[in-house]
């Protein structure tokens, strides 16, 4: 992302700033952490301008740089990392110099710049690599690189090999154009598919010492500056498009109220291209002499660019949660960041041994995206702070199928989530409870059982510190329909690892005196499940929980004796 398309964006990041983002850092952190990220940022650009490799995903390296204004702003630091563009400029210098772009952040931008404007265009914004080209007599001579926007590299040698660019114009004229190379795809749908990278791997190719003529005509063109073309908009486009450039006209659209340009937007953002786009154009008709055009951001034309589909999300905290059966699930907790116009806050690492391998820290800078477009998920850790903090982790092995039966220190995680999977859909099915009422309870040391909630009346209930009577009297109906729950259902709620499809007509006496061998002989039960079976019933919690079942008279637990009784 040129310097000058970033600069526009700091009046958005003194604001956000003065918000309360800046990090709570000394001053020799601040200094440590801007040196670290300058580093990341030339070796990028070093390896993207220099030998076309792209080693981030472009909308991660423009975040990035956002990030560095915003931290420069934060600690009042001077710019001292080199231009963005340092290693982009070339030997020769372009015919007419390549303009910036403002970048308008989002839809209230876009229509105060369009308030004053008329005559306004559209066109989406092209992923690839900005070129000049040099027509001499009809007939394409030079291919300068952008580079800084003044002086680019020679891209010329390519010439013969981009079969899919108009290399002869129908009139022998003398002209300049402007344009993007971009990476020919077939039915690119940008919402879904994202930008694949195009601009990088378009870049990489012209980088080339030389370019085979099937990977040229994987090449395309779209044009969109005629520096010294007609004075309108409409009679440029028609008459490039008499030359050749016909996507020029095709993809461009007069509009006259911002409703139009939301709405043109989100078509291209939705409907198949022949390549990646990263937003649109929004260009006004009129605009100065080419010989007046300067390498900043001018007046006349803004990108609004697409939502985010992969964002660099700060964290602010690493959690780790507990579940029923002891799986240990890392949660990175983040700064809230925009992703598909959907705030992500949080994000799953999937396991503790993935967690220690990455060695994530709080004011990690990490990159995610939209699994099937509705997940968060986790893709890299793209900066690392200097200063690494600590993570109070559990340790491996620390939590089983067999671990916190009971309320105590180290088993609020597993606790509730037991009592969560107990009054379940899958378990005793008790309507209007979840981990937050449990959690109430558990917290008033009135549930220190996995079962002891039974002997709970409405008294009791609406003592508890949020629970008012009406609420207290819906607890001790849902907890008294336990009592109507059937024997199989008590033990899929206490979490036997019972098949689904597996009949049960024995009691519990019976059931906890079987061997594994015997489970075997049973319907859907294998090696491996019968074994489960016989050390889930041998376990002492649960042979505790099984005989104050009993004492509450649940059906199936109660002794042969206490039946009788009745």
């Amino acid at each position: 992302m040129p310097l000058l398309l970033i600069l526009m964006l700091l009046p958005i990041l003194i604001a956000s700033a003065q918000a309360g983002q800046c990090p709570d850092w000394s001053v020799s952190q601040a200094n440590a952490e801007m040196a670290r990220l300058g580093e990341t940022l030339a070796r990028w650009d070093d390896h993207y301008h220099r030998q076309g490799k792209s080693l981030v995903a472009d909308e991660l390296y423009d975040q990035s740089r956002q990030r560095q204004l915003l931290l420069q702003r934060c600690f009042n630091l001077p710019d001292a990392a080199p231009a963005p563009l340092a290693s982009a400029r070339g030997p020769i210098a372009h015919p007419i110099v390549h303009t910036g772009v403002d970048k308008l952040p989002d839809e209230q931008a876009m229509r105060r710049w369009l308030a004053d404007k008329r005559d306004v265009w559209i066109q989406p914004k092209v992923d690839g690599v900005a070129v000049s080209l040099v027509y001499q007599k009809g007939r394409l001579v030079r291919l300068l690189s952008r580079g800084d926007g003044v002086q680019g590299h020679d891209w010329s040698r390519h010439i013969p090999s981009l079969g899919a660019i108009t290399r002869q114009l129908p009139q022998p004229v003398d002209l300049v154009l402007q344009g993007e190379l971009y990476k020919r795809l077939e039915g690119h749908v940008q919402a879904q598919a994202g930008s694949l990278n195009a601009r990088g791997n378009v870049a990489g190719l012209m980088a080339r010492k030389q370019l085979d003529t099937a990977l040229g005509a994987s090449i395309g063109l779209f044009v969109w500056d005629w520096p010294h073309g007609p004075q309108t908009q409409a009679e440029r486009l028609e008459r490039l498009a008499a030359m050749g450039f016909a996507d020029s006209q095709r993809y461009s659209v007069a509009i006259a109220s911002p409703e139009q340009a939301a709405e043109m937007r989100l078509h291209w953002y939705r409907t198949a291209l022949p390549f990646a786009t990263d937003g649109v154009i929004l260009r006004q008709d009129s605009r100065p002499p080419a010989e007046r055009w300067q390498a900043k951001a001018p007046y006349w034309i803004a990108a609004w660019k697409y939502p985010f589909s992969q964002a660099l999300a700060e964290v602010r905290e690493v959690r780790f949660r507990i579940g029923r059966t002891g799986k240990v699930t890392p949660i990175l907790h983040l700064a809230p960041v925009e992703l598909d116009d959907r705030q992500v806050s949080q994000v799953s690492l999937g396991s503790l041994a993935r967690w220690q391998k990455l060695d994530i820290r709080p004011g990690d800078q990490v990159a995610i995206s939209l699994a099937g477009l509705t997940v968060p998920r986790f893709d890299d850790v793209v900066h690392r702070t200097v200063v690494r903090q600590p993570v109070a982790s559990p340790a491996a092995g620390q939590y089983d199928a067999h671990t916190c039966w009971r309320a105590g220190a180290g088993c609020e995680e597993q606790f509730i989530a037991r009592l969560n999977w107990l009054s379940g859909k899958q378990g005793l099915a008790l309507p209007g409870i979840g981990p937050g009422t449990w959690r109430r309870l558990v917290n008033a040391g009135l549930v220190t059982s996995l079962v002891d909630w039974l002997e709970l009346d409405t008294q009791v209930l609406t003592k508890v510190p949020g629970l008012g009577d009406a609420r207290a009297r819906q607890l001790h109906d849902s907890f008294s329909a336990a009592h109507l729950r059937s024997f199989h259902q008590w033990l899929k709620a206490l979490g036997a690892p019972l098949p689904q499809e597996m009949p049960l007509e024995a009691d519990w006496s019976t059931l906890a005196t079987r061997s594994a061998d015997a489970w075997q002989a049973s319907p859907g039960v294998g090696g491996a499940k019968s074994k489960q079976l016989e050390v889930f019933f041998a376990t002492e919690d649960v042979q505790a929980l099984a005989a104050q079942l009993g004492g509450y008279r649940i059906a199936g637990f109660q002794h042969s004796n206490d039946t009788a009784e009745q």
